[in-house]
Parts: structure tokens; sequence; C-alpha cells
């Protein structure tokens, strides 16, 4: 029988992986089958994909978007493509995390290839990433978890840098030790991320390097090849449910219910990924057709592939993919907007060019 949980002091006797329950119940049984098959289709479809690369730029930025605002970063879709298009100085504090995170994923992806392991360091490098900062394991003592609502105490992790490091090690023998293979990978991810949460190994960014980790498991496990699951939105829009099962772990063993609720998340989300890539490649369709008609034989697929990598664009960004001299550029993107297929607003002394169906596609 399990003690009960102090919610007051240091979860230290925090239990390693694998809980011993019955992790494979029928529900949870039927419910992996379900998600593992939407998400093959979602991997298959990608891999089908000319350039699934410059999906990336807007199905990436828009989860790093909503993985942000769940830790209440959040900042407009308008102030963060125009972020996403300044050379210098980003004063938009909110934007600049939220491409801070973007970088974060994709320098962990390039680190998680270099030998196929999901290590603490590579999750203490995603961290500093993401908060621009030297800073590693916690070492501060007091750490605790509020509800936002009312601040009363909900939760108090592990404590002591000794202990967060063992924890974290013990984590990371988890997740690349093939003895657990026989383990459904959608499941052994829900126990992952509640484990990598418990843990809560850093000051701050525990949430956001937690989804990142999700993502890193999928690559891994070869369920997916592109970051393209927006695993965040499912979070976003079930918090409330996100927090309490997390807790209900902690405090009830119950496991069955959190497992459910992840691998549901990823059924519905994979299956809204999907809609929303379909979404994007027919108005890419659509949009060929008519900007084929208003440049002519200027016509070029890489512009088309640009405009539909960058929601908002501007001259320069045109110059810089060598599509045309700033004249030229400019004659482009006004031609365009005569059609309708783009949206001009000036701000300051720059001009946007936005895409606007597609921003709607990204945000509905």
């Amino acid at each position: 029988m399990m003690e009960k949980f102090n919610k007051d002091i240091p979860y230290n006797d925090l239990p390693d992986l694998p809980p011993k329950v019955n992790l494979e119940t029928t529900a949870i049984f039927k419910a992996s089958i379900n998600a593992n098959k939407v998400l093959a289709e979602l991997k298959g479809y990608c891999q089908t994909l000319p350039n699934p690369e410059l999906l990336l730029n807007t199905i990436v930025l828009q989860e790093s978007k909503e993985s942000s605002a769940i830790e209440n970063i959040v900042t407009t879709q308008d102030e963060l493509y125009r972020a996403t298009l300044m050379s210098g100085v980003i004063r938009n504090q909110a934007a600049k995390e939220v491409l801070q995170y973007r970088a974060a994923m994709y320098w962990g992806i390039e680190e998680f290839h270099k030998n196929k392991l999901i290590t603490s360091n590579l999750m203490i490098g995603i961290m500093q990433r993401l908060r621009n900062t030297s800073d590693s394991i916690r070492k501060n003592t007091g750490t605790k978890l509020a509800n936002p609502t009312n601040k009363n105490i909900v939760y108090t992790p592990p404590e002591g840098a000794s202990i967060i490091r063992d924890k974290l090690s013990k984590l990371e023998n988890f997740i690349n030790d093939n003895a657990f293979s026989d383990l459904d990978p959608l499941i052994k991810m829900a126990l992952i991320h509640y484990q990598f949460e418990s843990i809560h190994p850093f000051s701050d960014g525990n949430g956001r390097t937690g989804r990142i980790l999700n993502v890193l498991y999928f690559i891994q496990q070869e369920l997916l090849g592109l970051p393209v699951l927006y695993l965040s939105n499912y979070i976003i829009n079930n918090k409330s449910n996100y927090y309490r099962l997390l807790r209900e772990v902690t405090e009830n063993n119950n496991w069955e219910a959190w497992i459910l609720f992840i691998v549901n998340g990823v059924s519905e989300t994979s299956a809204m990924t999907l809609k929303k890539i379909n979404s994007i490649l027919q108005l890419k369709r659509d949009a060929e057709i008519k900007v084929k008609d208003a440049l002519k034989s200027s016509y070029s697929k890489e512009l088309l592939d640009l405009l539909f990598s960058h929601p908002y664009i501007k001259i320069k960004v045109l110059e810089d993919h060598n599509i045309a001299k700033r004249q030229t550029a400019s004659e482009y993107l006004k031609k365009l907007e005569i059609i309708g297929m783009l949206n001009a607003n000036k701000i300051g002394n720059e001009v946007y060019y936005i895409n606007q169906p597609l921003i709607d596609v990204l945000s509905n």
C-alpha cells in the first residue's frame, strides 16, 4: 500500500519507472491501438510530401507558440510572425521566447541524431537554449508548485542537486533501455512525461522542456520523422485536466486515467495535424494557379514555397533567398497583393505582406 503523499514536503521518494501497476488495461490497449494507427498515418503522409521540411516553419512555430502559452508566455500571431523576420533585436519578449523554443527544439533534434540517445545533458541543453541561460540542475531549496488561481501548494518536487541528478539519470536509463521495449511507446511516453514533470529538475522551463522531450521521443521511436505533432494545442485546451491528472498519479497512483489522457491526446492531435497539413497543401495548390497567372513567366516554385513557409513576408526575404532583386521583389509582392493572395500591412518603415488564409488555417 502507498504511503499517503504529502504535498508540503519534497517528493524525494518519487518512485522510479516503470510503476508497479497494470499499464495495459483494456481501455489503454484500445486507445493505444487507435492512436498508433492515426500517428502512423500522419508519419506516412509526411513521408510522401516532396518538401516536408517546408511545413516545419509553420507547424513547429505554432507548436512553439502553444507550448509557451501553457506557461503564460503569450504572443499574438502578428507579433510572432513579424519577429521571425527581424534580423536585429526582438523587442517583444514573448515572441522572443517562442522563437527560442523553436530553436531549442531544432537544436535538440540535431543533438539527438548524433547518438540517438535522449540524455540528461540533452535535457539540460534544451532548457538552456529555450531560456537563454547557463543554469543547470535546480540547486535552490524551497521550490513549491502552487495552484495559479488560489495559490495553494499542490506539489513539492524533489530537492537537492544530487537527488535530482540521480532521478534524471534513472529516467534517462528508462528512456533508452531496450529492456522496456515490450511496452507500447505511447504508454511509455506518458510515463516519461509524468516522471520528468515530477522531477521538475530546473528552476524554470520544465514544462516546455518536457514537451520538447515528447517530440524527441516520437522521433527516437520512429513514430514520426519530423516534429510536426501539435500536442501542446491539446494540452492547452485541456489544461485543468492535464494538471489534475498529473496530481492524481502522484496522490492516488491513478496511472490509467493519465495514460488514457496522453494517448487520446496523441490520437486527437495526429488527426488534427493531418487535417491542418491537408488544408495548407490545398491552399498552396489553389494559390499556385493564382500566382502563375499573376506573375506569368516570372513565376517560380521557390517563391510559392517561400509564401507557405513564412506567413508574413517582406521584400528582403525574397532577396535573401535569391528570388529577385529588391525592385523586382517589390513588384512581385504588389502583384500578389492586387490579386488578393497577400495583404500588405505597413508597420513603421516596413511593409509586411501577409498570407492571411495560411494564418487562418494555422490558428484555427
